[in-house]
Protein backbone atom coordinates (compact mmCIF):
# COMPACT_ATOMS: atom_id res chain seq x y z
CA UNK A 1 0.00 0.00 0.00
CA UNK A 2 0.88 3.60 -0.91
CA UNK A 3 0.10 6.76 0.43
CA UNK A 4 1.36 10.09 -0.72
CA UNK A 5 0.52 13.99 0.50
CA UNK A 6 0.38 16.84 -1.75
CA UNK A 7 -0.25 20.41 -0.09
CA UNK A 8 -1.59 22.74 -3.27
CA UNK A 9 -2.75 25.44 -1.07
CA UNK A 10 -1.38 28.69 -1.65
CA UNK A 11 0.37 27.56 -4.48
CA UNK A 12 1.11 29.39 -7.83
CA UNK A 13 -0.89 28.16 -10.68
CA UNK A 14 2.22 26.86 -12.65
CA UNK A 15 2.50 24.19 -9.42
CA UNK A 16 -1.33 23.55 -9.34
CA UNK A 17 -1.34 22.96 -12.97
CA UNK A 18 1.65 20.36 -12.75
CA UNK A 19 0.47 18.30 -10.01
CA UNK A 20 -3.31 18.02 -11.28
CA UNK A 21 -1.90 17.20 -15.21
CA UNK A 22 -2.41 20.41 -17.47
CA UNK A 23 -0.47 23.46 -18.48
CA UNK A 24 -0.11 26.47 -17.31
CA UNK A 25 -1.30 27.81 -20.54
CA UNK A 26 -4.55 25.64 -19.66
CA UNK A 27 -5.31 27.51 -16.91
CA UNK A 28 -8.84 29.31 -16.32
CA UNK A 29 -10.66 30.29 -13.81
CA UNK A 30 -12.51 27.21 -12.33
CA UNK A 31 -16.07 29.03 -11.69
CA UNK A 32 -17.50 31.80 -13.96
CA UNK A 33 -20.43 33.27 -12.26
CA UNK A 34 -21.07 30.51 -10.13
CA UNK A 35 -20.61 27.58 -13.06
CA UNK A 36 -17.69 25.59 -14.17
CA UNK A 37 -15.58 27.06 -16.55
CA UNK A 38 -16.52 25.20 -20.16
CA UNK A 39 -12.85 24.37 -20.59
CA UNK A 40 -12.94 22.32 -17.06
CA UNK A 41 -15.86 20.51 -18.18
CA UNK A 42 -14.15 19.84 -21.22
CA UNK A 43 -10.97 18.65 -19.16
CA UNK A 44 -12.97 16.06 -17.63
CA UNK A 45 -14.76 14.92 -20.56
CA UNK A 46 -11.37 14.51 -22.19
CA UNK A 47 -10.27 12.29 -19.37
CA UNK A 48 -12.82 10.40 -18.96
CA UNK A 49 -13.13 9.57 -22.79
CA UNK A 50 -9.51 9.18 -22.34
CA UNK A 51 -10.05 6.47 -19.30
CA UNK A 52 -13.06 4.69 -21.18
CA UNK A 53 -10.74 4.23 -24.14
CA UNK A 54 -8.32 2.71 -21.92
CA UNK A 55 -10.64 0.19 -20.07
CA UNK A 56 -12.09 -1.20 -23.06
CA UNK A 57 -8.90 -1.89 -24.36
CA UNK A 58 -7.99 -3.77 -21.18
CA UNK A 59 -11.69 -5.03 -20.94
CA UNK A 60 -12.16 -3.80 -17.35
CA UNK A 61 -14.54 -2.19 -15.71
CA UNK A 62 -14.65 0.64 -12.86
CA UNK A 63 -16.69 1.69 -9.64
CA UNK A 64 -16.55 4.63 -8.06
CA UNK A 65 -17.07 5.46 -4.26
CA UNK A 66 -17.72 9.01 -3.42
CA UNK A 67 -18.48 11.07 0.03
CA UNK A 68 -17.37 14.88 -0.52
CA UNK A 69 -18.20 14.60 -4.40
CA UNK A 70 -21.87 13.60 -4.27
CA UNK A 71 -21.12 11.20 -7.56
CA UNK A 72 -19.95 13.97 -9.46
CA UNK A 73 -17.23 11.81 -10.87
CA UNK A 74 -19.54 9.25 -11.84
CA UNK A 75 -21.46 11.62 -13.62
CA UNK A 76 -18.52 12.96 -15.49
CA UNK A 77 -18.05 9.49 -16.55
CA UNK A 78 -21.48 8.11 -17.30
CA UNK A 79 -21.89 11.40 -19.73
CA UNK A 80 -19.15 9.60 -21.99
CA UNK A 81 -21.17 8.23 -24.74
CA UNK A 82 -20.74 4.15 -24.27
CA UNK A 83 -19.67 4.13 -20.41
CA UNK A 84 -22.01 1.56 -20.08
CA UNK A 85 -19.54 -0.82 -21.85
CA UNK A 86 -16.98 0.14 -18.59
CA UNK A 87 -18.48 1.75 -16.12
CA UNK A 88 -20.23 -0.73 -13.94
CA UNK A 89 -21.83 1.29 -10.75
CA UNK A 90 -21.20 4.01 -8.55
CA UNK A 91 -21.57 4.28 -4.56
CA UNK A 92 -22.31 8.06 -3.08
CA UNK A 93 -21.77 7.30 0.34
CA UNK A 94 -22.06 10.85 2.11
CA UNK A 95 -22.78 9.97 5.47
CA UNK A 96 -20.40 7.66 8.05
CA UNK A 97 -23.37 4.84 8.03
CA UNK A 98 -23.85 4.56 4.15
CA UNK A 99 -19.83 3.97 3.95
CA UNK A 100 -20.46 1.49 6.58
CA UNK A 101 -23.69 -0.24 4.98
CA UNK A 102 -23.10 0.39 1.28
CA UNK A 103 -19.19 -0.38 1.01
CA UNK A 104 -18.49 -2.54 4.38
CA UNK A 105 -16.18 -0.25 6.02
CA UNK A 106 -15.98 -1.00 9.70
CA UNK A 107 -17.56 1.85 12.32
CA UNK A 108 -14.36 1.41 14.50
CA UNK A 109 -12.23 2.47 11.28
CA UNK A 110 -13.83 5.59 11.01
CA UNK A 111 -14.04 6.17 14.52
CA UNK A 112 -10.53 5.34 15.01
CA UNK A 113 -9.04 7.42 12.15
CA UNK A 114 -12.42 9.97 10.99
CA UNK A 115 -14.07 9.42 7.87
CA UNK A 116 -10.97 11.73 6.04
CA UNK A 117 -8.17 9.25 6.29
CA UNK A 118 -5.92 7.08 4.58
CA UNK A 119 -7.74 4.02 6.30
CA UNK A 120 -11.26 5.10 5.19
CA UNK A 121 -10.63 5.67 1.59
CA UNK A 122 -8.66 2.43 1.24
CA UNK A 123 -11.43 0.30 2.79
CA UNK A 124 -14.29 2.38 0.76
CA UNK A 125 -12.19 1.37 -2.02
CA UNK A 126 -11.67 -2.19 -1.38
CA UNK A 127 -15.47 -2.20 -0.23
CA UNK A 128 -16.52 -0.89 -3.72
CA UNK A 129 -14.38 -3.85 -5.85
CA UNK A 130 -16.17 -6.18 -3.58
CA UNK A 131 -19.65 -5.14 -3.92
CA UNK A 132 -18.76 -4.58 -7.54
CA UNK A 133 -18.37 -6.66 -10.53
CA UNK A 134 -15.76 -4.03 -11.74
CA UNK A 135 -11.72 -4.42 -11.63
CA UNK A 136 -10.52 -0.98 -10.74
CA UNK A 137 -12.27 1.29 -8.17
CA UNK A 138 -11.51 4.97 -6.68
CA UNK A 139 -12.45 5.95 -3.36
CA UNK A 140 -12.67 10.04 -2.62
CA UNK A 141 -13.44 11.32 1.27
CA UNK A 142 -12.89 14.83 2.19
CA UNK A 143 -13.76 18.68 3.47
CA UNK A 144 -14.84 20.98 0.59
CA UNK A 145 -16.22 23.58 2.98
CA UNK A 146 -16.85 25.78 4.05
CA UNK A 147 -17.13 24.56 7.54
CA UNK A 148 -15.91 21.40 8.81
CA UNK A 149 -12.16 21.74 8.60
CA UNK A 150 -10.25 21.25 11.81
CA UNK A 151 -6.64 22.48 12.74
CA UNK A 152 -5.49 18.77 11.80
CA UNK A 153 -7.81 18.41 8.87
CA UNK A 154 -8.59 21.78 7.47
CA UNK A 155 -10.98 22.76 4.87
CA UNK A 156 -9.50 21.62 1.24
CA UNK A 157 -8.09 17.86 2.96
CA UNK A 158 -9.48 15.02 0.17
CA UNK A 159 -8.14 11.84 0.48
CA UNK A 160 -8.62 9.78 -2.83
CA UNK A 161 -7.58 5.56 -3.10
CA UNK A 162 -7.34 3.75 -6.21
CA UNK A 163 -7.48 -0.06 -6.09
CA UNK A 164 -7.19 -3.37 -8.48
CA UNK A 165 -6.87 -6.54 -7.61
CA UNK A 166 -3.51 -6.25 -6.81
CA UNK A 167 -2.97 -2.61 -5.32
CA UNK A 168 -4.08 0.25 -3.56
CA UNK A 169 -2.95 3.60 -3.04
CA UNK A 170 -4.27 6.33 -1.50
CA UNK A 171 -3.03 9.86 -1.63
CA UNK A 172 -3.63 13.18 0.21
CA UNK A 173 -4.13 16.79 -1.16
CA UNK A 174 -4.69 19.99 0.57
CA UNK A 175 -6.77 22.17 -2.39
CA UNK A 176 -6.95 25.76 -2.02
CA UNK A 177 -10.61 27.48 -3.07
CA UNK A 178 -14.16 27.50 -2.42
CA UNK A 179 -16.52 24.25 -1.97
CA UNK A 180 -16.73 23.88 -6.09
CA UNK A 181 -13.34 24.44 -6.72
CA UNK A 182 -11.95 22.03 -4.29
CA UNK A 183 -14.41 19.45 -5.41
CA UNK A 184 -13.86 19.98 -9.00
CA UNK A 185 -9.96 19.32 -8.08
CA UNK A 186 -10.99 16.08 -6.18
CA UNK A 187 -12.62 14.66 -9.44
CA UNK A 188 -9.97 15.48 -11.82
CA UNK A 189 -7.47 13.98 -9.30
CA UNK A 190 -9.50 10.81 -9.16
CA UNK A 191 -9.55 10.33 -13.22
CA UNK A 192 -5.78 11.10 -12.82
CA UNK A 193 -5.78 8.39 -10.64
CA UNK A 194 -7.65 6.22 -12.41
CA UNK A 195 -5.71 6.35 -15.91
CA UNK A 196 -2.58 5.85 -14.08
CA UNK A 197 -3.67 2.93 -12.22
Amino acid sequence: MVARSVDLRGSTKQVICARLGFSAEQWHPIMLEGHLNLHHEKELTDLATHLGTQLLRRQQWVVTAESCTGGWLAQVLTAVAGSSQWFERGFVTYSNAAKTEMLGVDPQLISTHGAVSAAVVRAMAQGALKNSHAQISVAISGIAGPSGGTAEKPVGTVWLAWANDTQITAQVFLFPGNRQEIRYQSVLAALHGLIKI
